[in-house]
């Protein structure tokens, strides 16, 4: 009972007072970030925006590279919730598939949060390294999920592995199986070859236009987007067989 009466036990006024400091950190850190950019950032600007001491805010976070990590994490985790959120909210519509809502909301995101997007996916600052198998990574898994399932949701692991791709050599066949896996259920490496593909066709159309250098569209960027999305979610299922033989040839 004793055991039960700790873990359930509510956290304490110092322990609510810190978080109270640290949220509030994060979110003035979050407000530097989204004025000045990535490369800016540090615990000393923070720090006087919040009428603080540097000292002082070390007792919440040691040196750069813990807020930083921090905020990282929280890009991570908001872009996937935004993701996730989209398809929650698509409409029951054949004509428009759930991962095209998906990249929109991945889209619009990024758009509405473009310092955001270039801390997590532009020049990385410079001596930061992101902890190994850290928050960041955990959080960024969320994205492979969530991708992974609305793009081969209703496809069997032998379709997956049948698919019609370019000849993986020996070595990437082999790296792309000894990858760790998230999703449901094992992901064949033809598949994960495609879902890497995928993902630097969105990435890379959604970078174009944060980092501005779509502007020639003339405001048509969405429209563009939307057909890029459906071209290449067409040209994905089409490389998958409807069937695969128990021997795993195609039917």
């Amino acid at each position: 009972m004793a055991v039960d009466e700790r873990t359930t036990a509510p956290p304490s006024l110092r322990e609510r007072r810190r978080a109270a400091a640290t949220r509030e950190i994060v979110d003035a850190a979050e407000r530097h970030l989204t004025e000045h950019g990535p490369a800016a950032l540090s615990l000393r600007a923070v720090a006087r925006s919040l009428g603080m001491t540097v000292q002082a805010l070390y007792h919440y976070f040691p040196n750069r590279d813990a807020l930083v990590t921090v905020l990282v994490t929280k890009g991570y985790e908001d872009l996937a919730d935004a993701v996730q959120a989209a398809v929650d909210s698509a409409p029951e519509d054949p004509d428009l598939p759930r991962l095209v809502i998906a990249t929109e909301g991945y889209r619009r995101w990024a758009i509405a949060h473009p310092e955001r997007f270039q801390l997590l996916y532009g020049t990385p600052l410079r001596d930061y390294a992101a902890p190994a198998e850290g928050p960041t990574t955990q959080a960024s898994r969320r994205m492979s999920e969530i991708f992974e399932r609305e793009l081969f949701a209703g496809y069997s692991t032998e379709q997956l592995a049948a698919i019609d791709v370019p000849v993986l050599s020996p070595d990437l066949r082999d790296y792309l199986e000894r990858l760790p896996h998230y999703g449901q259920g094992s992901l064949p490496a033809p598949a994960t070859a495609l879902l890497m593909s995928a993902w630097g066709h969105l990435h890379g159309l959604v970078a174009l236009e944060v980092f501005g250098h779509t502007a020639f569209l003339g405001g048509h960027e969405a429209d563009i987007f939307r057909m890029a999305m459906r071209n290449l979610l067409a040209d994905i299922h089409r490389r998958i067989p409807e069937q695969v033989e128990p021997d795993g040839g195609d039917a």
